[in-house]
This record gives structure tokens, C-alpha cells and sequence, in this order.
């Protein structure tokens, strides 16, 4: 019997190895996976204990006494560490700042506009793939496509993976030969092939993989979400995010520094979160950053407010997209209230990097009235909208989004006024959405920046009435200048009065073909 009871727990260490190996939980005490690792072995150890022990044995009676304590310590645990009795903690995990949306958010050209989401870039990257054909036979591509700033141009990274075991076997001594690196304006696709391959990856599958790597050189750190990255020279790096936990042992988790790994040789470097490299884009994931949100929206009026009454409580919306701004990238998402209407009270931007967040107070639609709004204008075509990206378009804050077809390929693109999501422009490209988008906006008598508006005269040399969405426009052509301006009749009736040769003075807004007129004078 006793040689039997010691070969049952030594079954047990051998399946807890095992496990974690596999799980790879920190043994840290605010670990969830430390818990996962204990009430496992727990349950194993009960079987044993019952199996080879009387009922009322010594040993049963004392594993019967240890089984209750670890649950009463967990669930204790739990409970001292939940909003219910730490709202107001929970509510200062970010620190919130309101600011003026056109002093923050530039405007941007066209050109600059950011057109892919993360299930374009896919399609992208598995189609250069395709053409890869000293590469695809043997990986295949990673679907992480971490969006980051790079030499201050949004794009997306993502390395390859062995294609599978034999494929591994057969590579792991160079390693991966290279990653994808998406431009997210150009939809420019480049394989970037390494003169050393990466050995440091997720699809390794013993003690070179990331996360096996790390928890071995750090048995206690409880690591946040991984992101693949690339620094100011294009070398591959993992960046690794290092849980606090700020409430009782399992609550407010913070980021308390971050490892910086190369991809390629293994090295690696901790940093304070305060003293991250300004070239690293996402240390605090976006879901971590919308909950530090809903926790103050929700819990400001405490616990009981949250669940009962729920007055001033507001919460993000179902869904967010990302912004570059101030050579960092930041998470957006909307704000609206807990009762579920269709409409923002405003939104947040949140750093990835240093978790700063900003609050802009501008109402008006929410991000899916919107793209419904926008899918109505082609609903005849069936194309799909995007999630919206937030944009400063002639100073009235925008949302931007691509339309798909059914394959998943982007056929038109669509801008809505937030504050009138009445207002939508369709184009076939950027610019041509951006110009229709301008001239809808003058055409409604709204705001537009001043920085963009010009004014100039001249003789008018051509002019010709066209029809646009329905609309009556003139296109006028003024000596000496290569551009046309296009007049909008119903927003400027005085232009029914000029013809060839008249004298004209108006202010305009620059297209990148031609010019909107906004006022004739």
C-alpha cells in the first residue's frame, strides 16, 4: 500500500511538471495561473487521498483541513480584491485629462490617412506570402500585425512561423528568415528578410519559445499580453509588459516594467515603466486600457450606484481602433452610457506607451450608427464598414472607414460627421472621399479650418455645370491657375451671375485635383 501511495504522488509531480511546462503560471501569489497550477495539483492529490486513505484517517483529515484553507484564502482573496469593496481604487487606476479635440488631432492630407485594419492587413500579408516562393513551402504568417509608428509612419509588423514541426526541425538552426511589414497608407507590403533569423519566437515549441524563455529567467513576473515590434533600425524585438497587481492579490492590475527581448539573439533588457524607450509603441494592451476606463465610468459613484441606480455611469463602446499621434500610438474608443442609447457623450484616446489618457467632450454618433449610416450609402452594393478611425477633417471631427465587399476587399471608403452622422461621403479612394466629404460640409453651412481656407481672384477662363450626387455644381478654371474649383450652386447662388471672363473673388478649401469652393464674395 505504501509503495503504492508513493508511486500515486509521484504520478502527481510528474503531471504538475508536466503542467507547467505547458501552463507556464509565474509563482507569484497574484498569479491566476499560480491558482490554476495549486487547485490542479489539489485535485490530483485528492484523488490519491481518497483512493488510498480511510475515511477517517489522520492524513485524510489533515488534507480535508488544507483543501479548505486554500479555498477560504482564495476566495477571501477574491473578495478583498474586487470592485465591490475597492471601487474607489479601481476609479484611480488612470487618471483622466479633458482636452480640446482640434488642438490635439491635426488634420491630415489624404495621402497620410491610414486605410488598413487589421483583417486588411492579413489579406495583404498572406497574399505577398504567396509570391514568396522560397519562403511559403516551409512558413507561413503570423497573425499578430502589432500596428506601430515607424519612423513616423503608422504600420503594421508581424513575423513568420514554422509552418509546423518537420518544417521547424528542418529551419530552427538559421531560425525565421523574416517578418512582414505593412504600410498602412500606401498598403506598400514588404518582406523584411534578416541576415540572421529570428530563434525567438511563439512558434517554437520547447525552450526557445518567448514565453518559455522569459518565465525561466523570470519564475515570478505574471507577464501581460506580448507584442511583436521592430526598433528604429528594424531589428525584431518582443516587448514584455510585467504585471502589478495594486488591489488586494488579485485586483488593479498596472504595468510595472517591461522586458525588451531581440528576437533574433535572445537578449534582454528590464526597464522601469518610466524609463521604456520612447521608440516602443504597445506596452499597455488595449483591452487592459479599456478596462482602466469602464472601472471610472462605471465605479465613480461606487459600487452600488454601478449595479443599482447606475446614474452618471458611462462606459466604452463595443469596440475601438488605434491613432498616431505624437509619435506613439494611442487607443480609440467611444464613450457612451450604461443604458445603451445609440449616441456618444465623447470619446478617450489612451497611450499604449505610458497609458496617458485624454477625454474629448464632442457628442454624437455612436461608432456603429455610424458605419451604419455609411454601409446605407452602398447598401445597394452590400459593402461592409469598417470599425471607424478618428480623423480632423477640416477641423469637424470624422469618423473614417473602409467598405468591403463580401471576399473582404476594400471597394469604397466613407466619412461621417460625428456630431451629424446625417453627413456621409463615399469615394472609390481616399481623396476622392475627402474632397466629396469637404464639399458636403460647406454645402451644410458647417465650421471648416481656417488653416485650410484660402482665398484668391481672378478671370474666370472656363466654366461647366455638372451634376454631383444629385446636386448641380459649376467647375470654373481661372486664368493662370492649373486647378479647378468646384462650386456647389446651393451653398453659393451667386456664382449663377459670372460667366467667362468675369472677375471672381472666393475662398476655397485645397483638394489634391481640385479646389471646394466655400464662399463667393
Amino acid at each position: 500500500m505504501k509503495k503504492l501511495g508513493f508511486i500515486g504522488f509521484l504520478l502527481a509531480i510528474i503531471l504538475g511538471g508536466i503542467y507547467y511546462y505547458i501552463a507556464l503560471p509565474a509563482i507569484n501569489i497574484h498569479s491566476p495561473g499560480l491558482w490554476g497550477f495549486i487547485i490542479s495539483i489539489v485535485l490530483i492529490l485528492e484523488v490519491i487521498v481518497l483512493y488510498y486513505f480511510k475515511r477517517k484517517s489522520l492524513v485524510r483529515k489533515i488534507y480535508s483541513i488544507f483543501c479548505g484553507l486554500v479555498l477560504v484564502f482564495y476566495g477571501v482573496g477574491w473578495v478583498l480584491s474586487s470592485p465591490i469593496v475597492n471601487a474607489r481604487k479601481y476609479c484611480e487606476l488612470i487618471n483622466i485629462e479633458e482636452r480640446n479635440f482640434v488642438d490635439d488631432i491635426k488634420e491630415v492630407s489624404y495621402n497620410e490617412i491610414p486605410s488598413l485594419d487589421k483583417d486588411s492587413a492579413e489579406k495583404l500579408g498572406l497574399r505577398k506570402m504567396g509570391t514568396m516562393g522560397d519562403l511559403v513551402s516551409q512558413f507561413e504568417v503570423n497573425n499578430m500585425y502589432s500596428q506601430i509608428n515607424y519612423q513616423n509612419k503608422p504600420v503594421r509588423v508581424t513575423p513568420l512561423n514554422y509552418g509546423n514541426l518537420f518544417k521547424w526541425l528542418s529551419n530552427r538552426k538559421n531560425g525565421i528568415p523574416a517578418y512582414l511589414k505593412i504600410d498602412m497608407t500606401t498598403q506598400d507590403v514588404e518582406c523584411v528578410k534578416l541576415e540572421d533569423g529570428i530563434k525567438y519566437s511563439t512558434s517554437e515549441p520547447f525552450n526557445r519559445n518567448i514565453y518559455r524563455y522569459l518565465r525561466f529567467r523570470y519564475p515570478t513576473y505574471i507577464f501581460d499580453n506580448l507584442s511583436f515590434e521592430i526598433d528604429d533600425n528594424g531589428v525584431p524585438v518582443w516587448i514584455c509588459p510585467v504585471k502589478d497587481y495594486t488591489i488586494g492579490l488579485y485586483g488593479g492590475v498596472k504595468i510595472d516594467k517591461v522586458i525588451i527581448v531581440n528576437a533574433i539573439n535572445g537578449e534582454h533588457k528590464t526597464y522601469n515603466i518610466d524609463e521604456v524607450p520612447n521608440w516602443v509603441d504597445r506596452v499597455y494592451s488595449a483591452e487592459l486600457l479599456i478596462s482602466y476606463y469602464d472601472y471610472y465610468g462605471t465605479l465613480r459613484g461606487g459600487f452600488l450606484n454601478s449595479i443599482l441606480g447606475q446614474k452618471g455611469c458611462l462606459e466604452t463602446t463595443d469596440g475601438y481602433n488605434y491613432i498616431a499621434l505624437e509619435d506613439d500610438v494611442w487607443v480609440y474608443t467611444g464613450i457612451t452610457s450604461v443604458a445603451g442609447d445609440e449616441s456618444n457623450v465623447g470619446f478617450v484616446l489612451m497611450n499604449q506607451r505610458t497609458a496617458e489618457t485624454r477625454y474629448y467632450a464632442i457628442s454624437g454618433a455612436e461608432e456603429y450608427s455610424a458605419m451604419a449610416s455609411a454601409e446605407g450609402q452602398v447598401q445597394h452594393l452590400g459593402y461592409r464598414a469598417t470599425f471607424p478611425l478618428l480623423l480632423n477633417i477640416s477641423n469637424q471631427p470624422t469618423y473614417f472607414m473602409a467598405l468591403k465587399d463580401s471576399a473582404g476587399l476594400v471597394k469604397n471608403y466613407a466619412m461621417v460627421n460625428i456630431s451629424k452622422y446625417q453627413i456621409v461621403a463615399v469615394g472609390s479612394s481616399i481623396q476622392e472621399c475627402e474632397e466629396n466629404y469637404i464639399r458636403l460640409i460647406n454645402s451644410n453651412g458647417m465650421e471648416v479650418s481656417k488653416e485650410s481656407t484660402k482665398e484668391i481672384s481672378g478671370v474666370i477662363e472656363k466654366i461647366s455645370e455638372v451634376i454631383v450626387e444629385g446636386n448641380s455644381h459649376y467647375f470654373i478654371k481661372l486664368a493662370g491657375v492649373e486647378q479647378l474649383f468646384d462650386v456647389d450652386i446651393l451653398g453659393n447662388i451667386k456664382i449663377l451671375s459670372y460667366g467667362v471672363g468675369s472677375n471672381i473673388v472666393f475662398e476655397y478649401n485645397e483638394g489634391s485635383s481640385y479646389n471646394v469652393v466655400k464662399k463667393i464674395k
